[in-house]
């Protein structure tokens, strides 16, 4: 009689989250999968479900460690600029280290044809666009950046330029490009 193997299921989201992120929702084989969590397809099925059941996990694991790690990282600046700046080359830096958000794969991948998915996906946009609103104004009234500026419309405008270079470092893989962006973002922000 064959053993149902034991294992810890946060460990085995996380490695099939690995799978997904290198391959996509649609490229990834249970095959990948069992072998990434190093299960059997039975112990997969048996205690989380099916491929999308596990994809699902896994994107809504995502969206919930990125909020984690914003919150944690705003707490380290002093000033709702700094924390913009800081959430700019953080961006940056997860793009030029070939890591692309899964959020954004996703979005591309399965957003316009699976509304569970989508949820989980928006959740996440907004929660990032309600955090860039509040430093956004809080900034503006701190005169840390002009007057002038509408807050929502530099929300928007920043939440997209991030999408915009996850795509261009998609296509050209090229890192400089991106930098020169995100520097080129952070001027028009003090301006």
């Amino acid at each position: 009689m064959a053993r149902n193997v034991e294992f810890s299921e946060e460990i085995a989201v996380q490695r099939a989250m690995e799978v997904f992120w290198k391959k996509g929702y649609l490229g990834a084989s249970m095959r990948d999968l069992t072998d990434a969590m190093q299960i059997n397809s039975s112990s997969l099925y048996n205690t989380i479900g099916d491929k999308r059941e596990l994809f699902v996990r896994c994107i809504g694991s995502y969206v919930q460690s990125s909020k984690e790690k914003t919150l944690s990282n705003a707490k380290k600046n002093k000033s709702a600029l700094q924390t913009i700046i800081n959430f700019i080359n953080d961006t940056v830096d997860t793009i030029a280290s070939n890591n692309s958000c899964l959020a954004i794969q996703t979005t591309f991948e399965l957003a316009s044809t699976d509304a569970e998915v989508k949820a989980i996906l928006k959740e996440g946009d907004d929660f990032a666009h309600r955090f860039l609103l509040e430093l956004v104004q809080e900034a503006i009234d701190k005169n840390e950046i002009s007057a002038d500026t509408e807050a929502e419309t530099m929300t928007d405008f920043l939440i997209n330029a991030f999408t915009g270079w996850h795509e261009s470092y998609i296509l050209h893989q090229d890192p400089v490009r991106i930098k020169k962006m995100a520097n080129f973002l952070v001027v028009q922000l003090l301006k």
